[in-house]
């Protein structure tokens, strides 16, 4: 398969996992030295090849389709890391609700409820809000402290990196989740994962947690 073709998967697969209601979201992916952006408005369940716009990493549009606004945020995730291949944007309902609320901790909005959060995603910090495509939001992520692959955008949804594509998707739908169980368990006293358990999670799983400091 190639490069685009695992593109238009994803897109099906958010879709499917009611990540990605209407036009919303877009996702991009590393092919060489440049990347491949969904274009803006496009459908995520109904991609083809001319919906796709051909950018490099320095950020100039190569060819394609018009490329979606919100590509200065994939950047951010592209300039962090050389390991990361691949990112998701989505305007999921559990997410964008919970990036609404008061983040857990400066390190991580979502609380460890759950191992496979620890495990899957880590660290996920609510990056501050902008206004939808501005360029500041790459550069919220690249000069956001601490190692994390997955952030909340306040009031606005989730974005995530990953090595593949299917690790991307995978990551958004444990965002989704983990953001889903805290909302349910948000009037209720509830037990997280104590310091010790998330530490261990992090160690074995190699996934980036910081565990919160008392002021």
């Amino acid at each position: 398969m190639t490069v685009m073709d695992d593109l238009i998967a994803a897109g099906r697969a958010l879709v499917d996992a009611g990540l990605s209601p209407g036009t919303s979201g877009n996702i991009s992916a590393r092919d060489g030295d440049r990347l491949l952006v969904s274009g803006t408005g496009a459908p995520l369940g109904a991609l083809d090849p001319s919906d796709f716009a051909v950018v490099s990493l320095g950020g100039t549009v190569l060819g394609g389709a018009k490329a979606s606004k919100e590509t200065p945020l994939h950047l951010g995730f592209y300039g962090r890391s050389s390991g990361n291949h691949a990112v998701v944007h989505v305007h999921s309902p559990q997410a964008t609700a919970f990036s609404c609320t008061e983040p857990w901790s400066r390190a991580s909005a979502i609380p460890p409820l759950t191992p496979y959060f620890v495990m899957r995603v880590g660290s996920t910090p609510l990056l501050p809000y902008r206004m939808p495509g501005s360029p500041q939001l790459g550069d919220d992520v690249l000069e956001a402290p601490g190692e994390f692959r997955a952030a909340l955008l306040a009031n606005h949804g989730s974005v995530v990196a990953g090595i593949s594509l299917p690790d991307a998707v995978e990551r958004a739908v444990e965002v989704e989740e983990a953001c889903r169980i805290a909302l349910l368990t948000a009037s209720a006293p509830r037990r997280e994962l104590t310091d010790e358990q998330t530490a261990d999670l992090s160690q074995r799983w190699q996934s980036p947690w910081t565990t919160p400091t008392v002021d």
